[in-house]
């Protein structure tokens, strides 16, 4: 009885399958729209692990952490609706929008997607041509204001533990690559770009930034992350 009671009220948490960059267990998150009061302003964030949060608690990924910033400057923002699994490129990120037919508005939606794209080698036409597609779709759910979606650029995971022994130099280059084809993509579609990358390179050394695995960050580093959005998102829906 309370199972379905659960699945009434609209939470789902799903675990699935095994982990493209590590040997845990995948972790991906679902939550579909709880009606909120009206005045309430909505978030959806869409991406791979970086933003669940593999390996720290749903409270410590940078969505979470920004909307509690967010609430903390009494902008009135919900729990955020997240679409994400470890180990999702581009295209599996869309094929799971697809499979959920996911027809909401919000007023506020998050992109961080692109390091597994990378990780396997794809290039980064294939890469911009998916994300085209996946920056439109977030304007779509952002009630075609692409002043109210926001683009977190790609962490560099070469320079954490978990990279020992190969090229960081190579994966260097290639996420900032990535990045350049997110930025100016983001930019020609109007919605904010946010730089993140240059911080994981400074603390991806640092145990105090990274979680247990030496690859994803620890809260601290999310916490980074959580400021520099909820403060973009702030100054946009104060204007």
């Amino acid at each position: 009885m309370n199972r379905i009671k659960l699945l009434l009220s609209g939470a789902v948490l799903l675990a699935v399958g095994i982990i493209v960059l590590q040997s845990f267990t995948k972790r991906s998150i679902f939550v579909p729209v709880i009606k909120k009061d009206k005045h309430m302003y909505s978030y959806l964030a869409l991406g791979d692990s970086y933003t669940i949060g593999e390996q720290v608690s749903s409270q410590d990924n940078f969505p979470h952490q920004a909307v509690s910033l967010l609430q903390k400057k009494h902008v009135d923002v919900g729990e955020p609706v997240i679409i994400a699994t470890t180990g999702w490129t581009t295209d599996e990120l869309a094929a799971s929008i697809r499979e959920h037919n996911l027809v909401e508005k919000f007023s506020i939606v998050s992109l961080l997607i692109g390091v597994n794209n990378q990780y396997r080698g794809r290039s980064v036409e294939n890469y911009r041509e998916e994300l085209e597609q996946l920056v439109n779709q977030a304007v779509g759910f952002a009630n075609g204001k692409p002043e109210n979606v926001f683009v977190l650029s790609i962490p560099d995971w070469g320079v954490t533990p978990f990279a020992e022994g190969r090229d960081r130099q190579k994966i260097a280059m290639e996420i900032d690559a990535y990045n350049a084809a997110k930025k100016e993509i983001t930019l020609a579609h109007k919605c904010h770009y946010i730089e993140i990358t240059e911080s994981t390179r400074k603390n991806g050394t640092d145990p105090a930034y990274l979680a247990g695995d030496g690859l994803h960050p620890s809260e601290k580093e999310y916490a980074i992350w959580a400021e520099r959005l909820a403060d973009e998102i702030e100054k946009q829906l104060k204007k």
